[in-house]
């Protein structure tokens, strides 16, 4: 039995995917699925890309949709959805952009340009944040109507996301979802959409966590999750 690898927030951090890798190799793996923040303000960024890019021999291509780094590489180079890096000056500073636009080229911008937003398979979603955008971000702490509104708008059983950076099972047993439509003449009365037991799994984060990467293992025929920690070491610089 086959399973899926799911990665995110790897920002850049090439020791800790390259770790993630060597782990991954001894198991049964199918697919490996990244998440989006793939790359970050991180030293190691255009070389993790090219990793990525060029696997080696044995190895699986990696299938990457687009999150919030990548939007903010796309903004900052002007082609992304918004003309002003505002959301990222105000959570990390101006220091932070600098890095950024240091450690992304604009071959690698051109690149995420071309990525997914996400990926649907076997009933399952995979996106960094939710449909609604690379900033939504869901964690244990959601409330259950807010979740089971993403898994509807999704059409999926499953949701995976990566953008809290937490690895979690959020289970949604039943319920229902009120919902109608309004036009320019009139608004039509609510009706009720019953839903069956679906879940928000979020994948973790591999580069975030110094020396510490976790991803999530999914066996898409059994529908069991396995939350994987794996330790590494940062080599020392000359």
């Amino acid at each position: 039995m086959g399973y899926w690898a799911i990665l995110s927030g790897v920002e850049g951090n090439l020791a800790a995917y390259e770790a993630v890798l060597a782990d991954i190799k001894q198991k049964a793996v199918e697919e490996i699925y990244i998440l989006g923040d793939l790359v970050g303000p991180h030293p190691d960024c255009e070389k993790l890309v090219q990793r990525v890019q060029n696997p080696r021999q044995g190895e699986l291509q990696p299938q990457i949709c687009k999150g919030w780094w990548e939007e903010q590489c796309l903004i900052l180079h002007g082609v992304g959805t918004t003309g002003d890096a505002t959301e990222l000056t105000h959570k990390y500073g101006a220091e932070i952009v600098e890095v950024l636009w240091k450690s992304v080229s604009r071959q690698t911008v051109e690149w995420i340009r071309k990525l997914d937003f996400g990926f649907h398979d076997c009933d399952c979603l995979l996106v960094h944040g939710s449909t609604l955008g690379v900033d939504d971000e869901l964690t244990p702490e959601t409330p259950a109507p807010q979740m089971l509104d993403r898994l509807v708008r999704g059409d999926a059983q499953t949701l995976f996301c990566g953008r809290s950076g937490l690895a979690f099972q959020y289970q949604v047993q039943s319920g229902s979802i009120a919902a109608s439509v309004t036009t320019l003449d009139a608004q039509k009365s609510p009706c009720a959409i019953a839903t069956q037991p679906r879940q928000v799994i979020g994948v973790g984060s591999v580069g975030k966590l110094p020396e510490i990467a976790i991803y999530t293992l999914f066996e898409p025929q059994a529908n069991h999750v396995h939350f994987k920690t794996v330790h590494y070491k940062l080599k020392k610089s000359d």
